[in-house]
């Protein structure tokens, strides 16, 4: 083992301004502490917590946390798809979002995983499309409520995220016109109309 040489002065330097904006955390041995420096100053006290003061001005005990700007989730599907532009018949939408129209065909996700709903949902919207039809109702359910809560936000409902996705993209953006949230007489939230192009 090589003999210990003492502290060069860049050593003490980087060493008193460590000391000097350290706390403690055993008061008592601070005393026991080498200075390095023979006009080394006293490290600042730090102030005992005032436990009276709330930590914020904007924070009190009992109160909800204010929503940060940029910090919002993102918008739900049914926001997302309400904020895109009518592509369709006007009297016709407003008939479809009332529930009016009766879909002619139907395609159920429930229990499927990502990976095999995609193909199923590609497979139903291009051959209802090759059929004619206009109107289809795709059931995504509304997502599982069952799982372990985490420190991290989980975004339930996989399925109901992701399919107005896939039918916004090739190869199914071509068939299809419009894309809407279902009336609760046919799913709600759980479900989505897909008006096909003719």
């Amino acid at each position: 083992m090589a003999p210990r040489r003492g502290l060069t002065p860049e050593d003490r330097e980087l060493w008193l301004r460590v000391t000097r904006t350290a706390t403690p955390l055993e008061p008592k041995r601070r005393a026991a502490l080498p200075d390095y420096s023979p006009s080394a100053k006293p490290a600042p006290k730090a102030a005992a917590p005032d436990t009276a003061r709330p930590l914020s001005p904007d924070f009190a005990i009992g109160t909800r946390p204010r929503r940060l700007p940029g910090h919002d989730l993102a918008p739900s599907p049914a926001e997302a798809l309400a904020n895109q532009p009518i592509r369709m018949d006007h009297k016709t939408h407003k008939q479809m979002s009332r529930g009016k129209l009766r879909p002619e065909a139907k395609l159920d996700l429930h229990g499927m995983t990502l990976a095999e709903a995609g193909p199923e949902l590609a497979r139903f919207i291009l051959s209802c499309h090759a059929r004619g039809l206009r109107l289809v109702l795709v059931i995504t359910g509304k997502g599982s409520r069952d799982g372990i809560e985490g420190p991290l936000p989980v975004r339930r409902g996989a399925l109901r995220h992701q399919v107005p996705h896939w039918l916004h993209t090739a190869p199914l953006s071509h068939a299809v016109q419009q894309v809407a949230p279902a009336h609760l007489r046919h799913g709600g939230t759980g479900a989505y109309y897909v008006y096909l192009r003719r």
